[in-house]
């Protein structure tokens, strides 16, 4: 029907007429209440949101000169935070003179990493940021909680 018919059946009804399909041969309108449509739709992407899983950052510092029960301490905090679904950021500290020996925080680092392999995976080769040695781990896709 032409678009002005379709208008003065809208207006008659206290509707309005929307354009679906503007790309179509000819193109596709409907009646309907516009306001209403748009609140629905809205609603509906708010529960989506709620459904939605927030991936936070967490951080674990260690220095250079950690001890094993530390190192396990922290590797069981990564773990943890990996098994609730979020990233985790370790970070490597150097102090003093410890920033002659990267090769030592890249070897700590690699340990790390092998450690939590079976829950995470590195998303990055890790990197230097000032005095700090840093990589980011990204939990595994096939987990069950």
């Amino acid at each position: 029907m032409k678009r002005v018919e379709a208008q003065e059946m809208a207006d008659t009804k206290n509707l309005d007429l929307v354009l679906i399909a503007p790309q179509g041969n000819p193109p596709v309108c409907r009646i309907m209440d516009y306001g209403k449509f748009r609140f629905e739709q809205s609603k509906r992407e708010k529960e989506q949101r709620k459904s939605q899983k927030h991936v936070e950052l967490k951080e674990v510092r260690m220095s250079l000169n950690i001890g094993d029960n530390d190192f396990n301490t922290k590797v069981g905090s990564a773990l943890k935070f990996l098994k609730s679904g979020d990233k985790v950021k370790v970070t490597i500290r150097f102090k003093g003179r410890e920033m002659t020996h990267p090769k030592l925080g890249e070897k700590l680092m690699v340990r790390f990493v092998d450690a939590c392999a079976e829950l995470g995976v590195s998303e990055k080769p890790s990197k230097f940021e000032g005095r700090n040695l840093n990589i980011i781990l990204a939990p595994k896709k096939n987990i069950e909680k």
